[in-house]
């Protein structure tokens, strides 16, 4: 067999699957290698077991069905039948538990694997040589469907009937002041406290070497607050700070 034939042969065996794939395999050992299955690995490189099993199916007709899914070895769960139901009835009502993670034994990620695992020797009667490892606890969790999530916040409310009469009212507010030369209307906020200190913030200097910062904001030597006044009409904008 030339190095051409061999390698459509090879395309043609990674098409199929299975039974076919081992029929196939069967019939080019009997054409090309006088039915040696040795002899066919060595060349081919495929499984001697399957070539002999490829080559018996096509002698006798009768087709082998591999059962797969029963195969290997048998997961935890399916071992002890009622760990499953167990492992939901500990885990079930923690996963309604208020966001504040001030209600239930085990809300949100505190129903680890070391925690259920505890509950299931505290409140179910297991005992510790017949549960497996947290891991395994773990992986367990995993395909039950509990897997670790992030805390959402709160979806804000819809909007609601009166927000629209809320908004005509404030337009009103502005426009009439806006209208009135003897008022002034302006918009007034602060920003986030910012620490005061040698600390790196990511920024970037132009030196020949690095400038050295301390590697946490801890301790600052002062905290400074910004705050910022808006004339709405003018759009004149001031800045002011203070320290803390």
């Amino acid at each position: 067999m030339n190095s051409e034939t061999k390698k459509l042969i090879d395309e043609a065996v990674k098409r199929l699957k299975s039974y076919e794939r081992r029929e196939y395999q069967a019939y080019i050992a009997i054409e090309y290698f006088e039915g040696n299955a040795r002899k066919t690995e060595s060349v081919m490189g495929w499984g001697r077991e399957a070539l002999k099993l490829g080559m018996k199916e096509i002698e006798t007709g009768i087709r082998c069905i591999h059962r797969y899914k029963d195969a290997g070895r048998k997961r935890t769960e399916d071992k002890i039948e009622t760990l499953s139901e167990d492992i939901r009835q500990i885990v079930d009502p923690q996963t309604q538990a208020d966001p504040s993670m001030k209600s239930g034994t085990l809300t949100y990620t505190r129903a680890t694997a070391k925690a259920v695992r505890e509950a299931l020797i505290k409140d179910k009667g297991y005992s510790d040589k017949e549960l497996p490892c947290e891991n395994t606890i773990g992986n367990i969790l995993n395909r039950l469907g509990y897997n670790l999530k992030r805390v959402l916040k709160a979806k804000p409310a819809k909007k609601i009937k009166e927000v629209d009469e809320i908004f005509e009212n404030v337009w009103k507010v502005n426009k009439a002041s806006d209208e009135n030369p003897n008022s002034l209307r302006i918009s007034i906020d602060a920003k986030a406290k910012l620490n005061i200190g040698n600390f790196s913030r990511g920024g970037k200097s132009r030196d020949m070497e690095a400038k050295k910062a301390e590697d946490h904001d801890m301790n600052p030597t002062a905290k400074l607050v910004p705050y910022g006044i808006l004339n709405v009409l003018t759009g004149f904008l001031t800045f002011f700070w203070n320290f803390t």
